[in-house]
């Protein structure tokens, strides 16, 4: 029985070992760098703020205060990146429903407060496009079902 003898030598291989080492630290590096991260300013504070503010004048929980940083950051995030658009108009639509699933989901009518939330959020970090979204929750069939 003969044994194949190998191409590379012990050196030959701890050398490609080590260049693929430092060329995975390399390119995590650059990753970590490019990595776009919310960074929290000044206008992110004062929106947050603002936002926690209407939020309690509405009597609704409050997320904190860095936890909307966060998430909303300056520009509102994925919620003002296109409020209007039909895939979001449609998730917000699915959640309005009895809570049965497949056949027997059925819209429901809703309190008024259920938006609310979303309203501010769009009122204070993108308002440019409340006009619009106020006009598809003016559609809405809402009422005081939920009570005080």
């Amino acid at each position: 029985m003969t044994t194949a003898k190998e191409a590379s030598s012990r050196r030959d291989r701890m050398i490609i070992y080590g260049l693929v080492t430092f060329i995975i630290v390399i390119l995590t590096i650059i990753a970590l760098l490019l990595f776009p991260y919310v960074s929290s300013n000044r206008e992110a504070d004062d929106k947050a703020d603002q936002l926690i503010a209407a939020l309690d004048q509405a009597g609704a929980r409050t997320p904190s205060h860095d936890q909307i940083v966060g998430v909303l950051g300056d520009d509102g995030g994925a919620i003002c990146a296109n409020p209007n658009a039909p895939l979001a108009r449609a998730t917000l639509l699915s959640q309005m429903v009895n809570g049965s699933g497949g056949p027997g989901t059925r819209p429901v009518v809703v309190d008024e407060r259920v938006v609310k939330g979303e309203l501010l959020i769009i009122q204070i970090y993108c308002p440019d496009k409340l006009p619009e979204f106020q006009q598809f929750v003016d559609d809405l069939a809402t009422s005081d079902v939920a009570g005080e």
